[in-house]
């Protein structure tokens, strides 16, 4: 090759072939090309989808109890104890605790919610007296326009909420029944799942790699186990943390006296599954009552809050989830924003597991594309001498 010919492919290399950022922007148009052509066909993926909406919610299900159960099972079977009678033990003391809430903790909540439900007209009327009375303060007189005007919008919305919601009661009829039947099928075949994947949960990761060439096999092993560990330590640490806040609520609000002090702590417990932000949603019946109840009360409900979240942020969540998922704050709101909107309350739920599970596998497809594309040289150059630097000033 001449030398004109090697300085055009040198200018080709230098600005496209060898650029991190043009080889960034081709990969998304690949992935945006695919995504497209699916698009194109996706009636062809309209069973597939059908057929995902009915197993969806027992596999997912028995996916998190798995990661619950599986290491009791594996302490079990350690200790000498059969595989097969561990999971017949564990579902009997599952049925048993079930059976238990059913008779003790169901009757209390529905006990409590029917009285919220018949008490909830004078509470209304009880809290807009109590803000009527606040913001008649003279403090506020240069705002009571807007504040009357933002009440009448606030009044008018809820009353079109409740105007829309009666008119697709009957519509909403045949979606409740379908709803009602994909959560019978679910607790149906949720146990037969989970018992088989208690019994052989080791073996699939191995089955479905065996067909896959000989060179992918213990990579795509290291991935799936990298996979595992992130979405069982973050559903073990999560359901260890909601029923830890759970109980802590439950203790403080029977502490200070307050109404529902049982079901308000159930509620915080499952919103508590939703990250950073379920707490705080979990406050608001509480405070709620605290309005009704008085400025002393409500002065506790928060005490009892600002408690909570002091034991959670500082004793719990360190202690029991770490910083397993090494995932930032924002990054975790944007994935339940955006993982919400898309997927509904699953979303919000699965949404960080999920996004840890598929960090893991672009993390590792982009260390490879390092490797076999040879243009990060310079990268890899820079942190064997960042090493090599440490290791000597170690010494």
């Amino acid at each position: 090759m001449d030398k004109k010919g090697r300085r055009s492919f040198s200018w080709f290399w230098k600005w496209f072939l060898n650029n991190q950022f043009v080889t960034g922007l081709l990969i998304v148009l690949l992935i945006l090309l695919i995504i497209n052509l699916f698009t194109k066909v996706s009636y062809l993926f309209f069973p597939v989808g059908q057929f995902l909406a009915i197993v969806a919610l027992p596999i997912i299900l028995a996916g998190i109890l798995f990661y619950l159960l599986n290491p009791i099972v594996d302490f079990f079977e350690r200790k000498g104890i059969n595989r097969y009678y561990s999971i017949i033990g564990l579902f009997i003391l599952v049925a048993g605790l079930i059976a238990w809430g059913i008779i003790v903790i169901i009757p209390e909540i529905r006990e409590q919610t029917t009285t919220f439900v018949d008490r909830l007209p004078g509470y209304i009327d009880t809290v807009q007296v109590s803000l009527a009375n606040f913001f008649s303060d003279p403090i506020f007189d240069k705002v009571q326009d807007q504040i009357a005007i933002s009440g009448e919008r606030i009044m008018s919305s809820i009353t079109g909420m409740v105007q829309n919601i009666s008119k697709t009661t009957v519509q909403s009829i045949g979606n409740f029944f379908g709803a009602v039947a994909s959560i019978f099928i679910a607790i149906v075949t949720m146990p037969v799942i989970l018992f088989y994947l208690l019994k052989d949960g080791k073996k699939i990761a191995p089955y479905f790699v065996q067909f896959l060439p000989t060179k992918m096999r213990q990579p795509t092993l290291r991935v799936l186990k990298e996979m595992n560990q992130q979405v069982s330590s973050y559903i073990r640490g999560q359901l260890a943390v909601a029923f830890a806040v759970a109980i802590l609520f439950m203790v403080g609000f029977s502490i200070i006296g307050l109404d529902y002090a049982i079901t308000l702590g159930v509620i915080a417990g499952f919103l508590n599954l939703v990250p950073y932000i379920g707490s705080f949603l979990a406050m608001i019946p509480a405070i709620f009552l605290g309005i009704v109840g008085g400025p002393v009360l409500l002065v506790q409900v928060n005490i009892v809050f600002a408690i909570e979240q002091l034991i959670e942020g500082r004793l719990i969540s360190p202690l029991v989830l770490g910083n397993q998922l090494a995932v930032h704050p924002v990054t975790i709101l944007f994935v339940l924003l955006t993982a919400g909107k898309l997927f509904g309350f699953f979303g919000v739920v699965l949404g960080v597991p999920a996004y840890a599970a598929i960090k893991v596998v672009i993390t590792n497809i982009f260390n490879w594309y390092k490797t076999v594309s040879g243009l990060y040289t310079e990268d890899e150059d820079q942190k064997q001498a960042t090493e090599d630097k440490n290791r000597v000033e170690g010494k």
